[in-house]
């Protein structure tokens, strides 16, 4: 095989790809009959038979909040619990919040208090060998490409299909930052064909994520102001309080997302894994659409 697979690439590039393509499909079934099928069955035969369910996901921050529709649609019919498995290393993430893993002690409990809000989860906990009914860690491991709907990978482990144009988070409000606006940009996921500079021309931009990306988005946008949040929940009640949002692939996106803000969505070109959903609520990876969509919330009176 090896032999024709080298001869084709010579004399025949077309059968050459085909023969690839081929044999990489063939490795992706058997891979997942092998491995995953049973643990897919697994988990449809928990949901269809169990009152009480445990999930189980070790992280990112952001991961874990777009698993959460999945978990609300099912506490309509199921007991759901929670547990988050900290400390997993993560291989490389450019200036991850949590360093060297998907999620540490510090961001766990940033989200925590966040999480412990949802009515919708009677049980939220470090994960310390609870039993488990659905492992959403299982989305790393199938032989998918992940390049779609981060917000429907829980979907793709449960079957699951919740309306995601829903709120599926709850949060009070922070009445400092009434129609405001609000900025989240991380280091990783950023649209290089896009630029803040004409946010400069704006008055009551606040940056709620780390000091280090508020410090490197100042340099653009001079009259940005920081606000440092306690936690996640504070986080979620400024975002709800909010005139609109502006973030990349980042934990303030999917929190806007489940309290259905109006928000903005700078796409990353490399990874468009996180969409936006719903009213007021849309994705940008040009300049002139940028701003445009910009101003377009920025005059809307919703508040």
């Amino acid at each position: 095989m090896f032999l024709k697979k080298i001869w084709n690439k010579i004399i025949n590039n077309q059968k050459y790809q085909e023969l690839r393509y081929s044999e990489h499909k063939e490795k992706n079934i058997l891979l997942f009959q092998n491995k995953h099928e049973n643990q897919i069955n697994f988990i449809k035969k928990n949901i269809d038979n169990k009152k009480k369910l445990n999930f189980l996901h070790s992280g990112h921050a952001a991961d874990i909040i777009n698993v959460l529709p999945v978990i609300k649609k099912l506490s309509e019919t199921h007991a759901c619990n929670l547990y988050i498995n900290i400390n997993k290393p993560i291989k490389f993430y450019y200036k991850h919040p949590a360093g060297n893993f998907y999620i540490n002690t510090r961001i766990y409990k940033m989200l925590e208090p966040l999480l412990k809000k949802q009515k919708y989860l009677e049980d939220v906990n470090i994960y310390k060998n609870q039993d488990i009914d659905i492992n959403f860690d299982l989305i790393r491991d199938l032989p998918i490409n992940l390049l779609f709907d981060n917000t429907t990978y829980a979907s793709v482990i449960t079957g699951i299909q919740p309306d995601l144009t829903e709120p599926f988070i709850s949060a009070d409000f922070h009445k400092e930052f009434t129609n405001k606006i609000i900025i989240q940009r991380t280091f990783r996921y950023r649209n290089q064909f896009i630029s803040y500079k004409f946010l400069n021309n704006f008055k009551d931009i606040f940056f709620v994520g780390t000091n280090e990306e508020y410090q490197d988005l100042k340099k653009i946008i001079k009259n940005l102001n920081f606000y440092d949040c306690e936690n996640f929940l504070e986080m979620a009640n400024i975002v709800n309080s909010s005139k609109f949002v502006i973030a990349n692939s980042s934990i303030t996106f999917p929190i806007a997302e489940g309290l259905q803000v109006p928000r903005l969505l700078e796409a990353c070109p490399d990874f468009p894994a996180a969409q936006p959903h719903g009213k007021n609520s849309f994705n940008f990876y040009f300049q002139s659409h940028f701003e445009e969509k910009f101003n377009y919330l920025n005059n809307l009176n919703l508040k």
